[in-house]
């Protein structure tokens, strides 16, 4: 599920983006046990409220409170890599946010322990004295039912920007064509199934990418937002054999939904990268992919600088 695109000089600027710290909660490191607390299903308000309780407690740099809305294996996404609460919080002294502003604002869920709120934020503030990208930003982030209690397991941040297309896919043979071979099957291995999609790209089989694809798959890229007709159309315009994978980590939400992220490079003179993340879930028996973001690396303008982040 990538609409893989090349970073452009524009983004240069984006090595300052704020980075929010992700804390921790107390709490049992095993998943499985933790599934079999119930808690009320949330609504909306109720996951924006915490969602922007995080942000507060960023700016007033209070690594507890912010700590106290986050699972122990929480991880994020930004234009750095992935990254965890420690990294985070490490992070935070060095950032003065005075305004976010928010917009966009939607909650699905994902299964009965499980949402995912996305939105838009905009921000002014400096890390280390420098201003900060204003954005607007691509915001995502799940919660899941821990012990009874709703808290952030991952969250991802994507700058929007105009970006050229990617490396176009090579012509296709004037020789008769053949049918596309039926998709592998997949299953509780999110990094094999996302392994399985890449193959359906290089194979440019099309159908059988959108076949493992719920219909309400959403992807969000630097670019915009795309819905599952979107992102089957736009990854036709891509070389998938101009990309490597790699540093390849999987994260369970609970038993049916599970997160992978990794790196895409693209294979050029100066090679550019972005930092993927999918969630997969288990819908009637079998693994479907249900999100999917991607955000370019930032390109480096001195020191490495971490970028602006939330949950």
């Amino acid at each position: 599920m990538k609409r893989i695109l090349a970073l452009v000089s524009l983004l240069t600027i984006a090595a300052a983006c704020a980075t929010q710290p992700s804390g921790n909660k107390d709490m049992t490191a095993n998943t499985g046990s933790a599934m079999k607390s119930t808690a009320a299903a949330p609504s909306e308000s109720d996951i924006i409220a915490k969602e922007k309780a995080g942000w507060d407690a960023f700016k007033k740099k209070d690594a507890d409170a912010f700590g106290k809305l986050m699972t122990a294996d929480y991880v994020e996404v930004l234009d750095r890599g992935v990254t965890d609460k420690a990294q985070s919080i490490a992070d935070m002294k060095d950032f003065d946010l005075t305004d976010v502003s928010y917009s966009d604002w939607k909650m699905t869920p994902i299964d009965k322990d499980a949402v995912l709120l996305t939105y838009k934020v905009t921000v002014k503030g400096k890390y280390k004295g420098e201003d900060i990208p204003q954005g607007p930003y691509y915001e995502a982030s799940a919660y899941v039912n821990r012990n009874g209690e709703w808290l952030a397991i991952y969250y991802q941040e994507t700058l929007s920007a105009k970006m050229p297309p990617p490396p176009p896919a090579k012509k296709e043979s004037s020789s008769p064509a053949t049918a596309p071979a039926k998709p592998a099957e997949t299953g509780a291995d999110p990094i094999a199934n996302e392994k399985i999609v890449w193959d359906l790209f290089k194979a440019k089989n099309w159908d059988g990418f959108a076949s493992l694809l719920v219909p309400e798959f959403v992807e969000v890229e630097a670019t915009g937002v795309y819905d599952r007709a979107g992102s089957v159309k736009g990854v036709q315009e891509m070389d998938a054999s101009q990309f490597e994978l790699s540093d390849w980590k999987s994260l369970a939400f609970d038993n049916d939904a599970k997160l992978v992220t990794y790196t895409v490079t693209m294979k050029m003179p100066k090679p550019m990268k972005e930092y993927h993340a999918t969630i997969w879930i288990n819908r009637d028996g079998k693994w479907r992919g249900f999100y999917h973001q991607g955000t370019p690396e930032a390109a480096p303008t001195g020191p490495a600088k971490p970028e602006m982040k939330k949950m």
